[in-house]
């Protein structure tokens, strides 16, 4: 058995996580996996010395706006299926 993130061996005397998609991974992949298959929202920016966090980039916002451009396609942009 293989972990899906490196595709390195997974040893039977190391932690091996088992996620809720049936992928089994490396502990140190788990980051990496939940990135890449998960894609989950998240925000970067930072903290003050009052503990406020400010947004530099938002990956909502950017999930948002990239479905609008799709939206708004030219009809010669959009797929025609194949005449047989």
């Amino acid at each position: 058995m293989s972990c899906t993130v490196c595709g390195n061996p997974l040893l039977f005397d190391r932690v091996i996580f088992h996620c809720s998609c049936d992928a089994f991974v490396h502990a140190y992949c788990w980051d990496a996996h939940v990135l890449q298959a998960h894609r989950p929202s998240f925000e970067i920016g930072s903290a003050n010395l009052d503990g406020e966090f400010r947004a530099r980039e938002s990956k909502i916002e950017e999930q948002v706006s990239g479905a609008q451009a799709s939206e708004e396609q030219s009809p010669e942009e959009q797929i025609t299926p194949l005449l047989e």
